[in-house]
């Protein structure tokens, strides 16, 4: 297996960053449709009903298979010989991270449900605010990969 991972590491490596940038975009999306969703619809309305495809499809089209994806390939990359030296600070810098970025997106899908119950308690400022968790996150993992502090 280890020859195998090796041999592909490029390629798997590449996967894994289309993959993060896909849930990324995706991360920063999401939220932001919730501010408007929440400032701008009236609830029960035809736009409330486009905003929850919208949110629906996100989610479900782009947000959950790059997470699945970027998990997938990541673990590949972290199972590869010489690749990860788990005695430095870095990789339990980005596990931690990645885990709470898994986190956030788990948290997204439940406000997406919130919103088709009719039982969304956040308001556009706290989206607003959440929208920076994602950057934040994205900024130590970052970081931590290529500092490797």
């Amino acid at each position: 297996m280890g020859d195998f991972l090796a041999t592909y590491y490029p390629w798997i490596k590449a996967l894994h960053v289309m993959a993060v940038i896909a849930w990324m975009a995706g991360l920063f999306y999401l939220p932001r449709l919730f501010v408007y969703h929440v400032e701008q619809v009236e609830a029960g309305s035809a736009t409330d009903a486009m905003f929850q495809v919208m949110e629906r499809r996100l989610l479900k089209a782009i947000i959950n298979p790059a997470s699945v994806a970027t998990w997938v390939f990541g673990l590949a990359l972290v199972c590869t010989p010489g690749i990860v030296d788990w005695t430095e600070v870095w990789p339990w810098t980005k596990a931690f991270c990645v885990i709470a970025m898994s986190l956030f997106h788990h948290w997204l899908g439940q406000q997406r449900k919130d919103f088709v119950g009719g039982t969304n308690s956040v308001t556009g400022r706290q989206y607003r605010m959440m929208n920076e968790v994602p950057t934040l996150l994205m900024i130590i993992i970052v970081i931590s990969v290529i500092v490797k502090f």
